[in-house]
C-alpha cells in the first residue's frame, strides 16, 4: 500500500535579510556581552600574529650575528604570545557561546510563543511535523553550532582577515602576491554556495516531512495497529528518511569536491608569496626575515581556512535552521487580540451561526462537500450523521473556522468568521475532536484548562453536566488523582 505525499502549506521561512535583521536586533539587546565577545575574539586573533612576526625578526637577527640572550628573549616572546593567545581564544569562545545561547534562548521563546498562538487553520495546513521539526531539529542544529563550531568559525574568520592585513603591513607587494589565491578561493566558494545552500533548505524541509510522518504514525498508533497498517506507515517513514539521507549524501559529495578546490587555491597563494619574497630579497627590496614572516603568515592561513571549510557545512545548516525559526517569529502575533470587547454586532443580536458552502475541495482534489446550507440557532442541538469519509469532519472544521471553504462562508451574528481574530473566534466556537490530549498531572488541572480560575464548585457542576460525577467519585483521590494518556 502506497500513498502520495500530502502537499502542505508549510510555515514561512525567513529571507536572508530578515534573518540578519532578527539576529542584529537580538545582539543589540545585549551590548555588553556582544562587545566583550567581539573584543576577545579580535584580540585573540591579533595575538596569533605575534609568533610569525617574531620569527621573521629572529631570522634577520641570526643572519646579523646576534647573541644568545637576544635569541632567548625572542623565544620567550613567542612562548608568551602563544599562552596569551590560547587564554584569549578560550575566553572569547566562552563569552561568544554564552552570547549565542542567550540569543537562541530568547529566539526559542518567541518561536514557542508564536507556535502556541498559531491560528488553528494555519497549523492544520502546515501539519504538526513542520512545527515539531523547527522546535526540535532546527533548534538542535543552531545550538550545536553556537556551543561548538560557531566561536571557532568566527575566530578563524578574524584570523584570515587580520593575517591578510599583516601581509600588507609587511610589504604591499607581498600582500598582493598573497591575493593571487583570492580569485581561486572566490571561484571555489561561489561554486559551493550556489549548489549547497538550496540543498540545505531542501534538507530541512525533508526533515520536517519525516517528522510529520512519524508524528502521524505515533499519534494514531492504536488505529494503525487496529487496521494492521504498520508496514504502510513504516514504509512512509522510511521513504521520507531516505529523501533526507540522499540529500545529506549529495551535500557531502559537494563538500569533498569543494575541499579539493580549496587545496589548489592554497598552493597557488603560497607559491606566489614565496616567489615574490625571493624576488624582493634578491633586489634588496625586503629582508629575508620579512619574506620568512610573509610565508609563515600565508601558511598560517591554512588552518583557519581549513576550519572555515570544515565548519562551513555546520554554519550553512545553522543558517537554514535559523531562517526557519525566524520565519515562525514573523507570523502575526495573535497572543494579544485587538477586539475582545463586544462590538455592535454582539449587542442584543442572537448568537446565530450560518453556514453556506457552494463546494469545497482540498487543493486540486475532488469536491468533498457541495450545496451545504445550515443555520444553528441559539440553544439548538444538531447531529450530523453520515458514512466515514462523507465530509463530517471537513464540515466541522469549516464551521469552526479551521478550514476556509473553497466556495462559501460562515457567519456568526452576521459577521464572517474571517473578520474575527483567533482569540475572539475561539471564545465563541469550540471544536472538540474525538482525539483528546490529556496532560499528565492532577485531574483538576486538566479540567481547569479552559478556566484556570474555576472553583471546585464550578468543576463539580461541569462534571455533573456531562455525567462524569460518579466516575470521578470512584477515583482513588478524586479530583487530585494523577491522570495521563
Amino acid at each position: 500500500m502506497t500513498s502520495e505525499p500530502i502537499t502542505r502549506q508549510l510555515l514561512p521561512t525567513a529571507t536572508g535579510r530578515q534573518t540578519w535583521v532578527a539576529l542584529r536586533t537580538e545582539l543589540a539587546l545585549l551590548p555588553g556581552l556582544s562587545a566583550a565577545a567581539g573584543t576577545l575574539l579580535v584580540v585573540a586573533a591579533a595575538t596569533g600574529l605575534v609568533a610569525p612576526w617574531v620569527l621573521g625578526r629572529l631570522v634577520d637577527d641570526v643572519i646579523a650575528g646576534t647573541d644568545t640572550p637576544r635569541v632567548i628573549a625572542w623565544a620567550g616572546v613567542i612562548a608568551g604570545a602563544a599562552v596569551i593567545a590560547g587564554l584569549l581564544t578560550a575566553a572569547g569562545a566562552a563569552v561568544a557561546a554564552r552570547l549565542g545561547e542567550t540569543v537562541l534562548a530568547r529566539l526559542r521563546e518567541r518561536v514557542l510563543d508564536r507556535a502556541l498562538h498559531l491560528p488553528s487553520a494555519t497549523l492544520e495546513r502546515a501539519g504538526t511535523g513542520d512545527l515539531v521539526a523547527r522546535a526540535g531539529d532546527d533548534v538542535a542544529v543552531v545550538t550545536n553550532v553556537i556551543a561548538t563550531s560557531g566561536p571557532a568559525f568566527l575566530g578563524a574568520l578574524l584570523s584570515v582577515v587580520l593575517t591578510a592585513a599583516g601581509l600588507f603591513a609587511l610589504d604591499w607587494r607581498l600582500g598582493i602576491a598573497g591575493l593571487a589565491a583570492a580569485p581561486a578561493y572566490a571561484v571555489a566558494l561561489r561554486w559551493y554556495l550556489k549548489r549547497s545552500v538550496p540543498y540545505y533548505a531542501r534538507e530541512r524541509v525533508a526533515t520536517g516531512e519525516r517528522a510529520q510522518a512519524t508524528a502521524e504514525a505515533l499519534r494514531g498508533a492504536a488505529t494503525v495497529r487496529a487496521y494492521r497498517m504498520e508496514d504502510a506507515h513504516v514504509a512512509r517513514i522510511a521513504e521520507r528518511s531516505g529523501v533526507a539521507r540522499d540529500l545529506s549524501l549529495e551535500i557531502f559529495g559537494l563538500y569533498t569536491r569543494f575541499g579539493l578546490r580549496i587545496n589548489r587555491s592554497e598552493f597557488v597563494g603560497l607559491a606566489a608569496v614565496l616567489l615574490a619574497g625571493f624576488l624582493l630579497v634578491r633586489g634588496d627590496l625586503a629582508t629575508i626575515g620579512a619574506a620568512t614572516t610573509a610565508a609563515l603568515y600565508f601558511h598560517r592561513l591554512f588552518n583557519p581556512i581549513g576550519l572555515l571549510l570544515f565548519e562551513s557545512d555546520s554554519v550553512l545548516q545553522a543558517g537554514a535552521s535559523l531562517a526557519r525559526l525566524v520565519g515562525v517569529t514573523t507570523l502575526p502575533d495573535t497572543a494579544t487580540p485587538a477586539g475582545t470587547e463586544p462590538n455592535r454586532h454582539d449587542r442584543g443580536v442572537p448568537a446565530a451561526l450560518e453556514v453556506t458552502v457552494g463546494q469545497h475541495r482540498y487543493d486540486d482534489g475532488p469536491v468533498v462537500l457541495r450545496d451545504i446550507r445550515l443555520r444553528l440557532a441559539p440553544g439548538e442541538r444538531v447531529a450530523l450523521v453520515g458514512a466515514s469519509g462523507a465530509g463530517k469532519s471537513t464540515l466541522a472544521g469549516i464551521i469552526a473556522g479551521i478550514i476556509a471553504p473553497t466556495d462559501g462562508a460562515v457567519t456568526l451574528r452576521g459577521v464572517p468568521l474571517t473578520q474575527l481574530d483567533e482569540h475572539r473566534l475561539r471564545r465563541e466556537i469550540a471544536l472538540i475532536s474525538q482525539e483528546v490530549h490529556v496532560f499528565a498531572g492532577p485531574l483538576a488541572d486538566d479540567l481547569r484548562l479552559a478556566d484556570p480560575d474555576a472553583t471546585d464548585a464550578e468543576i463539580a457542576a461541569a462534571l455533573d453536566l456531562v455525567g462524569a460525577t460518579e466516575w470521578v467519585r470512584t477515583l482513588p483521590e478524586g479530583l487530585a488523582t494523577a491522570v495521563g494518556e
